[in-house]
């Protein structure tokens, strides 16, 4: 149970409801404990709890919708915000989310469509490396730093976009 909370905070996050967390936490210990004799002693232990809930979430949410959500990834353009930001340093990405409030930030990122949330959540979020979130998604190790890419370039330009509107930062252009 030592990765229980990990695991509702990431739920949460995954399904953006608190009892649908609670569930899917709860379905994932289940499976763990049916599954156990599937874990291989002496791996990482939360990278495996954490794939039991990656696939419970995919499980139902397919079974929610028959296609999951397209976006079509020429509409993701090079936003970054620290080049508009040229005053900004050492430290220059901690401070830039300062200007932001979480709640922004949240918004932000429960708005990504689901093939970037996961890598997104399980990478700057929960800490996985490359080759776990990659075991936990089951997806090529390419594929899960193409979705982390797009994922936080969705975020960029969601937080630009919301910097501009209230004038966190000046376009060079004006």
């Amino acid at each position: 149970m030592q990765h229980a909370e990990s695991l509702y905070s990431t739920a949460l996050r995954m399904t953006r409801n608190k009892s649908d967390a609670e569930d899917l936490v709860q379905e994932t210990y289940l499976r763990a404990y049916r599954g156990f004799d599937g874990y291989a002693e002496g791996t990482n232990l939360r990278a495996w709890l954490f794939r039991i809930l990656t696939n419970a979430f995919i499980n139902g949410y397919r079974a929610k919708q028959r296609r999951p959500q397209e976006t079509d990834l020429g509409e993701i353009e090079d936003l970054y915000l620290y080049k508009r930001l040229p005053t900004l340093s050492v430290g220059a990405e901690d401070e830039l989310l300062s200007l932001f409030p979480a709640a922004e930030v949240r918004e932000a990122m429960e708005n990504l469509p689901e093939t970037f949330l996961l890598p997104v959540l399980l990478s700057d979020v929960e800490g996985f490396s490359y080759k776990e979130m990659s075991e936990i998604l089951e997806i090529p190790m390419g594929t899960v730093m193409s979705r982390l890419h797009r994922g936080r370039k969705a975020l960029q330009e969601a937080l630009y976009r919301y910097a501009s509107t209230n004038r966190l930062i000046t376009d060079p252009k004006d």
